[in-house]
């Protein structure tokens, strides 16, 4: 049985004006999300600022987050870094916490080889005990994981069971497919591709999209799962120029901004983030009233 399938939340992290977490709007966000259609909640993600997150903040949102769920849907933690030994102990503890899964980015900026790479998800998966998905986004990380790579993990290792492929690379993914013979949980990490994966297989979607459209994005993997692959089409080319939006600046400066123009003000970003410029902000807004998402 995979981790979830449909729509999973890379949910944002709420902050105070000082920059602490807040938790009660985190609480809100997870009965939103629990309400509204999500299939997966994925906690401490890039969404979420993870890298700007201490270790003990990082661990203490997760295990927040798996309590406050109590069970409604999975919880994914993120819990990759470029330092495995600090993968291992992260990933350890969430695990404990009771973390559904774990994602796994690629080592960053120290980058691997693709036998380091092998070495590195080998080493967190012997550790952590509990389901583990590769995180695959070279343009944050500078790391691509090979298709024989993957095939290689998920072969090998028995609690490494997927990827969340956001190469953009859809040639890339179909040979993912092809050389794990589709025995795979694949979840698209990019808002604009759910459709094209859905049909090479994947499960479903790790998504920014959803936190200010949770049901459209969950109805996009629904739609497909039941057949009506013509409406889960015309759902996502409706969402993409939101998706165009939501990324015109570095995720997740845009999607906060949207957040706070829905009236769910999830507070500042922590530099170096800094705040979504007036221009694109005015195009933001415009791209979610066309999608038909409400404006305070």
């Amino acid at each position: 049985m995979a981790v979830f399938t449909g729509a999973g939340v890379a949910i944002v992290t709420p902050f105070h004006a000082d920059e602490s977490i807040n938790y009660d709007k985190l609480d809100e966000l997870i009965d939103y999300h629990c309400e509204n259609g999500t299939d997966s909640i994925i906690i401490c993600g890039t969404t979420g600022e993870s890298a700007t997150m201490t270790e003990e903040e990082h661990m203490e949102c997760v295990k927040f987050a798996i309590e406050r769920t109590k069970g409604r849907i999975p919880v994914i933690a993120g819990t990759g870094s470029n330092c495995t030994k600090t993968a291992v102990e992260m990933s350890r503890e969430a695990a404990e916490h009771g973390a559904d899964g774990l994602l796994l980015v690629t080592p960053y900026y120290n980058k691997a080889t693709q036998a380091g790479l092998i070495a590195h998800y080998t080493a967190v998966a012997k550790e952590a005990k509990a389901p583990i998905i590769m995180y695959n986004v070279a343009s944050r990380t500078g790391c691509n994981i090979e298709p024989a790579t993957i095939a290689e993990l998920v072969k090998n290792v028995e609690n490494i069971v997927g990827v969340k492929e956001a190469s953009g690379n859809i040639s890339q993914v179909a040979k993912i497919m092809a050389l794990t013979d589709g025995n795979i949980e694949l979840y698209s990490g990019n808002d604009d591709q759910i459709v094209p994966l859905l049909s090479l297989g994947a499960k479903g979607v790790i998504s920014v999209l959803s936190n200010v459209a949770p049901k459209e994005t969950h109805d996009i993997c629904e739609k497909f799962f039941a057949g009506d692959v013509a409406e889960s089409a015309k759902l996502q080319l409706k969402a993409l120029p939101l998706c165009e939006k939501l990324f015109c600046e570095v995720n997740p400066i845009p999607v906060k901004k949207a957040m706070k123009l829905m009236g769910m003000d999830c507070g500042p970003l922590r530099m170096p983030l800094t705040e979504l410029t007036p221009e694109h902000t005015k195009e933001l807004a415009r791209a979610m009233e066309d999608f038909g998402i409400k404006l305070v």
